[in-house]
């Protein structure tokens, strides 16, 4: 059985980390008689500028890619039918905001500590592009951190102070003095990258030739 270390850069405001990782996911249990994957999860704020109250999100795509009102219908139509093929559902029938994510990537370290980073990351994705909760909501975000098994008041703590400042910043200088510079990045076993939003079958290749790679090597 092999087994792959796979490092995740990303950020919960990403639609494109949530299709990529559920397509991912979707290949291991394809793959799950030959190989397994330990999953880590590094931070990436597509918007560190983004003030505290955040911003509408069709104005902030519309502001940041000049987009018309056509080319942002057509990009919820492509997401959502992407989500659709994953397994996830985007919901563009609310009020959705874009936010700074520092405060969620700090929860994430924590969670990894505790064991629970993967489900972390999947709660917050729900929250923020299905049930359209306002992460930048104290409340709001400590009920998704409880709704996962994770203390709440331990989360409350952490928000209140600076734990897991220098941890998040000292990761996403090290991604980005190696080149990284869009999400999600898939990095498998140290050597191989993936980027972007995958269908599965391009990781089931990836995963079996980088395997076939390193048999070779080891050989």
């Amino acid at each position: 059985m092999k087994n792959f270390k796979i490092d995740i850069v990303s950020d919960v405001m990403c639609p494109w980390c949530v299709v990529g990782y559920k397509n991912l996911e979707t290949a291991l249990e394809q793959l799950k008689d030959e190989m397994s994957a330990d999953i880590t999860w590094h931070p990436f704020e597509l918007n560190p500028d983004m003030p505290i109250e955040g911003q509408d999100l069709n104005e902030h795509l519309m502001q940041k890619y000049n987009l018309s009102e056509e080319q942002g219908d057509e990009n919820r139509k492509n997401m959502f039918e992407a989500g659709q093929r994953a397994g996830f559902t985007f919901n563009f029938d609310g009020k959705r905001i874009m936010i700074n994510s520092f405060d969620l990537h700090r929860l994430l370290m924590w969670a990894r500590e505790e064991g629970k980073q993967t489900k972390l990351k999947l709660a917050f994705f729900e929250a923020h592009f299905t049930d359209l909760k306002y992460l930048n909501q104290e409340e709001a975000l400590l009920d998704v951190v409880e709704k996962v098994g994770l203390d709440k008041e331990t989360a409350r703590g952490i928000l209140h102070s600076d734990k897991y400042v220098q941890d998040v910043r000292q990761e996403q200088d090290n991604f980005k003095q190696m080149g990284i510079t869009s999400v999600p990045t898939f990095i498998i076993n140290d050597k191989y990258a993936l980027t972007g939003g995958q269908p599965s079958d391009s990781f089931i290749q990836a995963l079996k030739q980088i395997s076939e790679e390193e048999a070779k090597q080891d050989a």
